[in-house]
């Protein structure tokens, strides 16, 4: 079945044309429990399989600069203040000062109240990451538990939109998706993505986080990654980074077949983002060749692919100083997030 134009549909518009009924509870369990369970020894088969396959010399200053474009630095902390997040984004507009030619990163990840600072310190930085500048997102909706009303969840959506969020990260509610009360979960989506409307009638962009170490299975993380994307869901995400495990290869690529399965149904195209403990150059560049056999290299462009791992920024300037100059600089190359 392929929709038309289904991104101009409302999400509850489209699920129901997906589903071929009335969008109900039971409509909604009957088709994610209708999915293919998943193969677990052939998922992770197929994922180390990836994890051993290399790029060319030739590609590998390809790769480390689309690590760059495409991380969201993040600081996610309690004590986080505004002096903090201006270091951050000094950093995402210039990952590597002593280097023009090095790439911006995608974004910088805050907390709702932390999005002001973020919006004034990038100052002409700010805007589209495809077009070589740096987005603000925040994560909002009770992150990272979820545990709060929808009225809560709402504002710090809103608040965080009308402050300059070009995105927001939201958390499922977990505890309602384990019991089965996938209507919830679904109509709790798609009231944080009407949430992010703004005044002119666009949206921000929303990911939907997982918080796949928590749901038990990989036949889960389908269910819950179909059930997102019906319900309008611009990316999916692996993990809030505050639980382990975080993002690893096999839940991506499971989320990716997804995302592919997705595409070939309705032409529509969401993008992805692991999360959490991805660290080093090679690290990622595993998840890069993952992306590009599964959904293809058109995906690893930043509105498709994010990588949410601060810290490896860091291994990949190193990395990327090392094919520059022929060797690695001290420890005080790279900032300390």
């Amino acid at each position: 079945m392929t929709i038309d134009h289904p991104v101009a549909l409302a999400p509850a518009e489209r699920a129901v044309r997906l589903l071929g009924g009335d969008l109900t509870e039971k409509a909604l369990r009957l088709h994610l429990d209708g999915l293919a369970g998943v193969d677990a020894v052939g998922l992770e088969a197929r994922a180390a399989n990836l994890a051993t396959r290399s790029i060319k010399t030739s590609s590998k200053a390809w790769a480390l600069d689309t690590i760059i474009r495409t991380c969201d630095l993040t600081t996610l902390e309690g004590a986080d203040t505004p002096g903090k997040v201006r270091s951050l984004v000094a950093k995402a507009v210039m990952p590597d000062p002593s280097d023009p030619s090095c790439p911006r990163v995608a974004a910088v990840c805050v907390y709702g109240d932390m999005v002001p600072y973020a919006v004034e310190a990038l100052g002409a930085h700010h805007g589209d990451p495809d077009q070589g500048l740096v987005s603000v997102a925040a994560v909002a909706t009770a992150f990272p538990s979820g545990r709060a009303s929808l009225d809560i969840k709402l504002a710090d959506t809103r608040e965080a939109v009308a402050a300059g969020a070009d995105e927001i990260d939201m958390v499922i509610d977990r505890g309602a998706f384990l019991s089965g009360r996938f209507g919830l979960v679904f109509d709790q989506i798609v009231a944080v993505k009407e949430a992010c409307r703004r005044t002119d009638g666009s949206y921000a962009h929303l990911k939907v986080i997982l918080e796949t170490g928590e749901l038990q299975t990989y036949d889960n993380v389908r269910r819950a990654s179909w059930l997102s994307i019906l319900a309008g869901a611009d990316f999916i995400k692996t993990s809030t980074g505050k639980v382990s495990p975080a993002a690893t290869l096999p839940v991506t690529l499971l989320m990716l077949e997804v995302i592919r399965d997705w595409n070939r149904l309705t032409g529509e195209r969401i993008g992805m983002k692991p999360a959490g403990g991805i660290r080093s150059s090679k690290d990622a560049v595993r998840y890069l060749v993952t992306v590009a056999e599964t959904v293809g290299e058109q995906w690893l462009v930043p509105h498709l692919w994010r990588f949410g791992a601060s810290s490896l920024v860091n291994d990949v300037l190193l990395q990327r100083q090392k094919m520059t100059t022929g060797h690695y600089s001290g420890p005080d190359y790279v900032t300390v997030d």
